[in-house]
């Protein structure tokens, strides 16, 4: 008479208990209310950079404009008519995009694999769940008790360089850190300019205009997030050769920067405009993008 070691079985349970975690959760994202959730969350993006590039965009063409960022945006969205309830809104739905990025980080509903490529990716959407999760709860904190909407993208970006410079090897950190942005800036313009982007959405089943408008808004969208995430790029590795974390800047101090270059108000307008362009391509990402519903 054979007995189970317990010990095996012991094992055994828990791989039952993790297949069927996975089953459970591989069905939450073919449901429907997944698909309204990750929709609501592209469209609350989506905002949020039409802001952004609307405001870049009045800097470059009045020279009392200015620069920001995702916090920034959201002030300007709290300032206009019915502005408290618009921000609410946008941060409920920033909390639905914060929920999505960590379902593709886990879960990988669209199937990307496991291989290093795609590992790197997961850690990106986890990386950016976890950003628009504490933005989400900044803003909401300001709404509800009139907490400090936190601190700029520029000056969150400083903190942390500086912690790093502090480390064993800060300096060594630093650098790396300046090269992964620099990676994702190029993983940007090569989305952008191969068109990879339209992978994720049915494009077979778009009108020919609609899928035109797809290709241009991804195209300009993509690059120029590019473009800031290499200025960003650029400052962390200024920062690591100085040794001064506020050489370091975030998304609205790269903007500032660009302004005050050479044809600044020109390259600012350019960039702007590419920022507009990556709003309305979330917005088409709500509208028309693949989620596993």
């Amino acid at each position: 008479m054979s007995h189970t070691s317990p010990i095996i079985g012991m094992f055994s349970r828990m791989r039952q208990t993790k297949q069927d975690a996975t089953q459970q959760s591989n069905r939450a994202v073919h449901r429907p209310w997944y698909a309204a959730v990750a929709r609501t969350g592209y469209a609350a993006k989506g905002v949020v950079y039409l802001i952004i590039g609307l405001l870049a965009l009045e800097a470059a063409v009045h020279a009392g404009g200015t620069t920001t960022d995702q916090r920034g945006a959201l002030l300007t969205l709290y300032a206009q008519p019915f502005g408290k309830f618009l921000l609410i809104i946008v941060t409920l739905g920033l909390l639905a995009y914060a929920a999505t990025s960590f379902v593709n980080a886990v879960l990988d509903p669209e199937r990307q694999g496991h291989d290093a490529k795609n590992t790197l990716k997961r850690v990106g959407y986890a990386i950016v769940g976890a950003s628009y999760l504490g933005l989400a709860i900044s803003a909401l904190q300001f709404v509800l008790f009139a907490h400090s909407i936190g601190k700029s993208s520029n000056t969150s970006t400083q903190d942390w360089t500086a912690r790093l410079l502090q480390a064993p090897f800060g300096v060594f950190l630093v650098t790396l850190l300046g090269i992964i942005v620099a990676i994702v800036a190029v993983a940007l313009g090569y989305e952008g300019v191969s068109g990879h982007f339209k992978r994720h959405f049915e494009v077979q089943k778009m009108a020919p205009t609609t899928q035109k408008a797809l290709t241009i808004l991804g195209y300009a969208g993509m690059l120029s997030q590019a473009v800031v995430f290499l200025i960003v790029a650029i400052f962390l590795e200024i920062a690591a050769w100085r040794h001064s974390p506020g050489q370091a800047k975030g998304l609205g101090g790269a903007l500032s920067a660009l302004a005050q270059q050479p044809f600044g108000p020109w390259l600012l307008g350019l960039v702007a405009l590419g920022l507009i362009a990556y709003g309305a391509y979330s917005v088409f990402e709500a509208r028309y993008r693949r989620v596993a519903a």
